[in-house]
């Protein structure tokens, strides 16, 4: 909250461009401007809002459409004259329907890819909160941590198989099994795969 109050609003004539960032697959999502008020309503309320030299008021992204961008955090830059927003959008960022608002194919970096498994993360914890009757998911964790920890080990040697005797899609495939069935498994011990990257980082720091 330190760095908001020392924001140089005079330096762009009452108005800092506000970048709003997926908190969850780090895709940048769109650019607006806010002024002092429209950065009040934001943390008041907990979704963007922003100066809008258009319609010349107030205005909350989604408002309209209901695809809000539900704010994680606030930071501004080193100049003090930019925010960077982490949010999780609700719905496509974009008016036009797109995901954001740098077209339908826009760059992507490299560990958006990899943030999909954060994506199916949620899923699965959504699974063991409401499970439907049909999901397979849900009658996996129906069956128990033992029967969850058994399909880990056999997915585990399917991997080493296909490995050493199949080709690379058959690698790809069995890995992917082997990463749903961790998935489950954490989320079936209220561990997340956040700690398993802290645990992967730490011991990268500690080389």
């Amino acid at each position: 909250m330190k760095d908001l109050e020392r924001l140089d609003w005079a330096k762009a004539g009452g108005l800092v461009p506000a970048i709003v960032q997926d908190a969850a697959g780090g895709a940048v999502l769109m650019l607006g401007y806010m002024n002092r008020e429209a950065l009040a309503a934001t943390r008041a309320s907990g979704r963007v809002t922003f100066w809008s030299r258009s319609k010349g008021r107030l205005w909350t992204k989604g408002e309209t459409s209901g695809n809000y961008l539900e704010v994680r955090s606030i930071t501004t830059d080193c100049d003090g004259d930019t925010l960077l927003i982490l949010a999780r959008p609700s719905g496509p960022a974009c008016h036009l329907g797109t995901r954001t608002c740098f077209g339908e194919t826009p760059p992507r970096a490299a560990a958006e890819s990899l943030a999909f498994l954060d994506t199916l993360q949620r899923v699965i914890g959504q699974r063991i909160a409401d499970p439907p009757p049909d999901s397979y998911t849900a009658k996996l964790l129906a069956q128990g941590p033992r029967r969850i920890a058994q399909k880990v080990g056999e997915e585990g040697v399917e991997l080493a198989l296909a490995a050493v005797a199949q080709g690379d899609a058959e690698i790809v495939g069995e890995a992917a099994d082997l990463l749903y069935h961790v998935l489950v498994l954490l989320q079936s011990k209220q561990l997340s795969l956040e700690q398993v990257v802290g645990e992967l980082e730490a011991r990268h720091r500690a080389r």
